[in-house]
């Protein structure tokens, strides 16, 4: 966020819980958005063009081609981009099979095996358990179709892992937003094969070609970019310079929850019983990892 914008939040009476919440909501009207651009573009063009708007409206906010940049900066930051692209383009093959909780909820085995690894106790051993366990009832008997967005998910989880341990290096490195800019930037290259030959799947899709045809699917992209990445990031740092770490992380069960209602709302997907249990199983997860948490998972799919 730029100064006068942070000056404002930082100002302001609303409760930090209230501003991650509406973070949330954010992040995921964002991923309604561009399950909407699906049938369209595909998910691996409407996954570059979130990145790459993302990451352009916060290198322009920032201004970062004024930083100077050394050669161990840049790589750090172009890993750490790549991760976070990967993960989008993923979550976005995911929810075009799976319903949006659902893939949310299997996603978060990534930063539960973080903290579980990292710290190796027995809260966080047994969040990872009650996590495998939720998955296992997201995807367990889910039909082929299914299986293969929850297979997507778990990859996304993974990346998301990746992009815990590098963005808390760019992080401690003292590049956050502008690593975040730069490094969505970099992503968006690595992933650009994919997003500009999407339409080409038989789908239906017309991949970027479409895009650059038209501009309000362009201008959908982009929006599902600002909703997803600019707004909640921006958000989540001003939340964690108000509370403390395990509070934050503790907040983190609230995402499964808001992407489950907007799923529910927005694109009319109803959990069945398992799938409700198997949501409600990782979010208790993340409730009972949120002390161990090594790194707070301030961007989310």
């Amino acid at each position: 966020m730029s100064a006068p914008v942070e000056r404002v939040w930082s100002a302001s009476r609303v409760s930090p819980e209230a501003l991650f919440a509406v973070g949330a909501v954010s992040q995921y009207l964002g991923a309604a958005t561009a399950f909407e651009l699906f049938s369209e573009l595909g998910p691996g063009t409407v996954a570059l063009l979130r990145v790459a708007g993302a990451g352009a409206v916060l290198v322009l906010l920032r201004r970062s081609w004024r930083r100077r940049w050394s050669r161990a900066e840049l790589a750090w930051t172009a890993a750490f981009g790549a991760a976070l692209a990967s993960m989008n383009l993923f979550f976005y093959l995911a929810i075009e099979r799976v319903p949006l909780g659902n893939s949310v909820a299997i996603e978060f085995i990534g930063p539960i095996a973080v903290a579980a690894f990292g710290t190796r106790t027995l809260r966080s051993s047994g969040a990872l358990a009650l996590a495998i366990g939720g998955v296992v009832a997201l995807a367990g008997f889910a039909p082929p179709e299914a299986q293969l967005g929850a297979l997507f998910s778990l990859i996304a989880g993974a990346l998301w892992a990746g992009y815990i341990i590098l963005g808390h290096r760019v992080a401690r490195a003292g590049m956050a937003v502008d690593g975040l800019g730069v490094g969505m930037l970099v992503g968006a290259l690595v992933i650009s094969p994919v997003g500009i030959i999407d339409g080409l799947g038989g789908t239906g899709a017309g991949g970027l070609g479409a895009a650059v045809g038209a501009p309000l699917l362009l201008l959908g992209g982009v929006a599902a970019g600002v909703l997803s990445n600019v707004i909640p990031y921006g958000i989540d740092q001003l939340v964690m310079q108000r509370l403390a770490r395990a509070r934050f992380a503790l907040l983190q069960a609230l995402l499964p929850v808001t992407a489950t209602l907007i799923g529910l709302v927005w694109l009319s997907q109803v959990p069945s019983v398992r799938e409700a249990i198997g949501i409600v199983a990782v979010i208790a997860a993340i409730v009972i990892n949120r002390e161990s948490d090594p790194a707070p998972t301030d961007v989310v799919p």
